[in-house]
């Protein structure tokens, strides 16, 4: 039996956007610690955590960020994963697995594919190397853009450690997504309508993966 793709739903912000999550239940969701339009703060994440069913697991979001802020949010029980998408080396990674061994870290990787040619492929694969090798559980692939689309994924190649599929991904393409064996797949915009989370999109692409994972 093939293992069920989980599901990463990323920017929540609001109460409404937690009680959309607390009824189809994905498995994790992410709340936003770094500069962006759905960007939380410590305060705003912990109400939000306090109302989130425990089932549910959440994913800090970071670039760049202090590491005493990201060791504060997992002392405090407002994140249960980390999601680093900046500079941040195996020292940072090392020093996180330090404090709390348990806590599991997700390594976003830029991949690139405006042109590919070989320098492109070749550097994609060095950098997916050498994160594999680290003490990072997860890896997180996407273009780098914010921009919600899809980059060539054709690109991933074959992947020891296993990874959240981003960018672009909606109920269109999620079966295409499930030919590439993710981990998780890892949705924000596609999921919203006027810029909030839609109850609507969220329902339809739950019921996606659903058949994705049970055809």
């Amino acid at each position: 039996m093939k293992d069920k793709i989980k599901i990463k739903i990323c920017g929540l912000r609001r109460l409404e956007d937690i009680e959309i999550v607390n009824k189809y239940k994905p498995d994790y969701v992410g709340f936003v610690f770094t500069e962006s339009k759905r960007q939380v703060d410590f305060k705003q994440a912990k109400i939000l955590k306090n109302k989130l069913d425990e089932d549910i697991l959440t994913v800090g979001v970071f670039l760049n960020s202090d590491i005493d802020d990201v060791i504060k949010l997992i002392e405090y029980n407002v994140i249960d994963m980390v999601q680093l998408h900046g500079d941040e080396d195996e020292e940072f990674v090392a020093k996180l697995k330090k404090f709390n061994n348990d806590i599991k870290i997700i390594k976003a990787i830029e991949i690139k594919d405006n042109d590919i040619k070989q320098n492109i492929i070749y550097d994609n694969e060095i950098n997916i190397k050498k994160w594999e090798d680290s003490a990072a559980d997860y890896l997180l692939l996407d273009n780098g853009k914010g921009s919600g689309e899809t980059f060539n994924w054709e690109l991933i190649g074959d992947i020891k450690k296993p990874f959240f599929l981003a960018g672009g991904v909606n109920s269109k393409n999620i079966k295409k997504a499930g030919e590439l064996h993710p981990f998780a797949v890892d949705l924000s915009s596609s999921l919203e309508e006027n810029g909030f989370k839609s109850s609507k999109k969220i329902s339809e692409i739950m019921k996606c993966l659903n058949e994705v994972n049970y055809e």
